[in-house]
């Protein structure tokens, strides 16, 4: 992996760990994501314009772009009931560790990639990094009653949500092939808010989503625009390096995001969480490495 890869990394982690620590501070998540969406797609408009005229889109941009939006927004709502249904500590790893697992498998069927051992070694040790910061302690359980843990239906909506990840990644890495990335990311942005708004209005109603703005005026901007910088480096590096390498790799932003909540949350900071980020961290460091 290149250095410039490595920095846009580590750009997208804190972007990406800064605007779901806002996300955790909101009182109603889905209407936050989406307020988060139209705001930063008025915001950057004129941005898009530029970007737009300044760099022409051949046709398959535009199909792999829709392609992504309807998965981005397959995304929010599955990882929404997800939350909705089971715990934080099941549903974020299963979310967060199954595209990591998946996409270097699926670039490999899929787009041809290869994988030199350091990184399969890498990549291992991030997903197992990610199932060991949240499952620290819960092991025993896990193992001891498999078959409940499978049933439960937040963990059906997270392997739909890892499974989602996965897809439009390898979409992704496709799509800034044919688009600027910085495009890319805001017809995705502008897809997502436009396609959301169905579901949005009709569950909430537009007393509750006039509420979630007023009580967010500055945050959620904010979270919309540290959003859109953290997947749009990421769609960079797509454009430099492996998607079966960058994938993983951006899940460094847990160890962040473990830090600003141990830093800016007082949250404990447990023995998992110390052997789980140095897991991830090692894991990047075998991939940053690998030729």
């Amino acid at each position: 992996m290149s250095g410039l890869s490595l920095l846009l990394i580590l750009v997208a982690a804190f972007s990406h760990a800064g605007w779901n620590l806002l996300l955790k501070k909101s009182d109603n998540k889905e209407l936050f994501v989406w307020w988060f969406s139209v705001s930063t797609a008025i915001l950057l408009a004129p941005l898009g314009i530029a970007l737009f005229l300044l760099n022409p889109i051949s046709p398959p941009g535009y199909w792999l772009a829709l392609g992504s939006g309807v998965m981005q927004i397959c995304y929010l709502v599955l990882l929404g009931r997800a939350y909705t249904r089971g715990d934080l500590s099941l549903v974020y790893p299963i979310a967060r560790g199954t595209g990591p697992m998946l996409v270097p498998v699926m670039a490999v069927l899929t787009l041809g990639e290869t994988i030199a051992w350091p990184a399969v070694a890498g990549i291992v040790l991030v997903v197992a990094g990610i199932y060991t910061v949240s499952w620290w302690g819960h092991f025993r359980q896990i193992i001891s009653n498999p078959m409940g843990f499978c049933r439960d239906s937040g963990v059906a909506y997270a392997l739909l949500t890892g499974c989602v990840i996965t897809v439009y990644s390898l979409i992704d890495k496709r799509g800034v092939q044919y688009v600027q990335p910085f495009l890319y990311m805001y017809i995705l942005v502008v897809f997502t808010s436009i396609g959301l708004m169905p579901y949005i209005f009709r569950n909430y109603g537009l007393t509750r989503i006039k509420t979630a703005w007023k009580g967010s005026l500055w945050a959620i901007p904010l979270a919309g625009l540290l959003s859109y910088l953290a997947y749009a480096t990421i769609l960079t590096a797509f454009s430099l390096s492996r998607v079966s390498y960058i994938a993983p790799a951006r899940e460094v932003s847990i160890v962040v995001g473990v830090l600003a909540g141990v830093l800016l949350l007082k949250e404990p900071f447990g023995r998992g969480r110390l052997v789980g980020s140095v897991m991830i961290v090692l894991g990047l460091a075998c991939i940053a490495l690998s030729p």
